[in-house]
């Protein structure tokens, strides 16, 4: 199975689900081409079809946003470049005097095969925004987030298996793997 990220951090991640499952995740040695778009299923879908029509192999594409409830769901969709232009700390300035510190983060994994529709799937972990960044692993707004089933660490503060216990990743590509394993014919393509 192959996938579409420039991102080594969600490879690894992803990968590691993807051995829960007895399936070997290759990342795609391309740029991953990525709308803008309100709409995470959109951007993944887009990815995942442009991918495969050009490798012309089965691909699987993932596109995540961190919602913070008091900024109206900002950054959402935008949140990578958000996270490059504000980084951790302006969101942490934009909250520094709002009591509402809920946030939650969504990941969506589009499928397709060559010439065929894509198929989609997502996740979302609700949790809150720290009072300041916390911990070295990870990447994007992950020193900030708290996941509300974790043990009030940041996802920064866990190693991968660790957050891929409580993440949106892990959950959506769980629910792909889950539905793949299901469709041997797809896993042949």
């Amino acid at each position: 199975m192959y996938f579409t990220t420039g991102n080594k951090g969600k490879y690894i991640e992803a990968a590691r689900i993807a051995e829960e499952f007895g399936v070997r995740l290759k990342q795609v040695n391309r740029h991953k081409v990525e709308i803008q778009s309100d709409d995470l299923a959109e951007i993944a879908t887009f990815a995942a079809k442009e991918a495969s029509e050009a490798t012309q192999r089965p691909v699987v594409a993932e596109d995540s946003g961190f919602f913070v409830h008091a900024l109206g769901g900002f950054p959402g969709p935008y949140s990578s470049f958000v996270h490059g232009t504000l980084g951790s700390e302006g969101i942490l300035s934009l909250m520094h005097s709002m009591r509402n510190r809920g946030a939650h983060f969504q990941a969506v994994v589009a499928f397709c095969i060559p010439e065929a529709r894509p198929v989609c799937f997502s996740a979302v972990v609700k949790g809150r925004v720290s009072r300041r960044t916390r911990g070295d692993h990870g990447f994007g707004f992950d020193p900030i987030f708290i996941p509300n089933k974790g043990d009030g660490r940041t996802f920064a503060q866990m190693d991968t298996d660790e957050k891929n216990m409580f993440s949106h990743r892990a959950l959506v590509f769980r629910l792909f793997f889950s539905w793949l394993t299901r469709k041997p014919r797809l896993r042949q393509a």
